[in-house]
């Protein structure tokens, strides 16, 4: 799943930013690695980009744009904005990723979110962990070098200005994600609900300690007189936490006896207060709360899990029965993989590369047995057996696509308008204080004249207010903060609903090619009925 992540950066310096993205740094401890001559070392393989600037010149004209606005000018101000954006690995190799890829999408979530702005956009084809997640890097300056059009998620009048500063709020960071998640939706990467709290939360904090612990132990081992098998894994206070909690939740019948099981065994107290949960280990004097291990670890999951397993509980029929055991259903146990999709047969006389290498031909043909088995088997398991029942399959499966197609342009209908409510909204409250004065003040004309700007920007924004609302009184920012968030997840949810539907007739679409292709059935021969099996 792609996930973004924000770094604010105070170092005046803005090469180091591009040296970063370039050259090699240690990945614990986040120095360059430097040559014997005492140069930096290029990376072996990125794409950089520059947005409203050149790439190897961004550090000075950042500096000269700082300059003209008069910004930037005292330590404690962030100089830049880092932003990430990490893809599943599978992507890779499931679905096509590359970074040139990943580059231009990149470089699109660049100009659309930070417009104004003097950005790098650098691709990386791995991460620390190699383990083949392509990631982008975007690092912007903080100050705004043009002015642009006024975009919806723009919540202050100046952050459409040039010389105004990135302004970065929770809502904001909300938005962000969101975009990303639509971002591989729309491409049909691996994404996960990034605005709902993690099931398993993982800190960068908690993510370096435990690289770093199982470095260290890899180490010894290495310099170990005696081989040590199994290799020892590493594990942080919080990874071990989730342990233990997760093999006694699966070992217990209710909280009473959850919470005496991790004393007696681990010595580790329970303490609940007003449906929260945490967890105090012998050595510590602070406890750990349930909400930073992660959702699968809080009060409510745990009562829910416990409740479950208790009901599920049963006894093994027939010989294990007999022998005294049991069986527990597990929830977490019963999630499977997702099933592949049937794919395309490859036709071996448009394939150049088949025809000039024999064995790459006879992979493909390889290939191509193992595809008409899945689409044989498809037809068996949904009791296909005619081409006319697998049209009018592919033409419900169109059908449902159209549906939900439509169910996400009504939602993105309706946020485009709440949208729209949240930032008038804003304005009215922001300029609400010097309407108040205008409209008490003795000289009207002479106020407005000094506060032209607010006044105008209040009357515009209670204007579009009411022409959106058809209501004299205006809505609670607070409700209308709460149908923009529920009308977010209702997108991203309509949206994997979509993305579903055009997967499945898409995979039918492959299903019907290869039952021609099977049938040695011609594109421009009519559709004849035919028994498939």
């Amino acid at each position: 799943m792609a996930v973004i992540k924000h770094i604010s950066i105070k170092n005046s310096n803005y090469n180091a930013a591009t040296d970063y993205l370039t050259t090699q740094y240690d990945e614990f401890t986040g120095k360059p690695i430097i040559d014997e001559k005492g140069n930096h070392i290029p990376r072996q393989e990125f794409i950089l980009e520059g947005i409203h600037c050149d790439p190897y010149s961004f550090g000075s004209e950042c500096e000269e744009t700082n300059k003209r606005f008069h910004k930037n000018q005292t330590r404690e101000e962030i100089k830049a904005h880092h932003y990430i954006i990490s893809f599943d690995p599978r992507d890779r190799d499931d679905n096509g990723l590359t970074p040139a890829q990943a580059q231009v999408l990149g470089m699109d979530f660049a100009r659309k979110n930070f417009p104004g702005h003097e950005a790098l956009v650098c691709t990386h084809p791995d991460g620390h962990n190699s383990a083949g997640n392509i990631h982008v890097h975007i690092v912007i300056n903080s100050v705004r070098a043009y002015d642009v059009e006024r975009r919806d998620f723009m919540e202050r009048p100046g952050d459409a200005l040039a010389g105004h500063k990135h302004h970065v709020t929770k809502e904001y960071l909300e938005y962000l994600k969101s975009q990303t998640m639509l971002m591989c939706q729309q491409k049909s990467f691996y994404q996960v609900d990034l605005l709902n709290p993690a099931k398993i939360r993982i800190t960068d904090r908690e993510y370096w300690a435990q690289r770093r612990g199982q470095a260290k132990l890899d180490a010894e081992a290495k310099t170990s007189p005696v081989p040590i098998q199994p290799p020892i894994h590493f594990e942080t206070e919080k990874g071990f936490l989730r342990r233990v909690i997760t093999e006694t939740m699966m070992d217990s019948q209710s909280m009473e006896e959850f919470q005496k099981k991790l004393f007696e065994k681990y010595s580790i107290e329970v303490h609940e207060s007003r449906g929260m949960i945490s967890y105090l280990l012998p050595d510590r004097q602070k406890p750990i709360r349930g909400r930073s291990l992660g959702t699968d670890f809080e009060q409510n999951f745990i009562r829910s899990f416990i409740s479950a397993n208790r009901v599920s509980i049963r006894k093994v029929p027939d010989e294990t029965a007999e022998k005294g055991n049991t069986a527990i259903h597990n929830p977490l146990a019963s999630q499977t993989e997702p099933k592949q999709p049937v794919r395309l047969i490859t036709d071996l006389e448009t394939c150049i590369k088949a025809q000039k290498n024999r064995a790459y031909a006879l992979k493909v043909k390889v290939s191509n047995l193992q595809k008409m088995a899945d689409t044989l088997a498809f037809l068996q398991t949904n009791d296909i057996g005619t081409m006319e029942e697998l049209q009018e399959l592919r033409s419900s499966s169109k059908a449902h696509v159209k549906e939900t197609l439509a169910a996400v342009k009504a939602t993105e209908a309706r946020l485009h308008v709440v949208d729209k409510m949240y930032q008038a909204r804003l304005s009215i409250l922001k300029n609400r204080d010097v309407y108040k004065q205008y409209l008490n003040a003795p000289n009207r004309k002479k106020f407005r004249e000094s506060h032209a700007a607010e006044i105008l920007l209040y009357e515009a924004a209670r204007k579009e207010l009411r022409e959106l609302t058809g209501e004299k009184k205006f809505p609670p920012l607070k409700d209308i903060k709460a149908e923009r968030s529920v009308l977010y997840r209702q997108k991203h949810a309509r949206y994997e609903d979509y993305s579903d539907a055009r997967s499945h007739d898409r995979e039918l679409e492959n299903i019907e090619a290869n039952v021609r292709s099977i049938l040695d059935l011609q594109k421009e021969e009519p559709l004849i009925s035919k028994t498939l099996s």
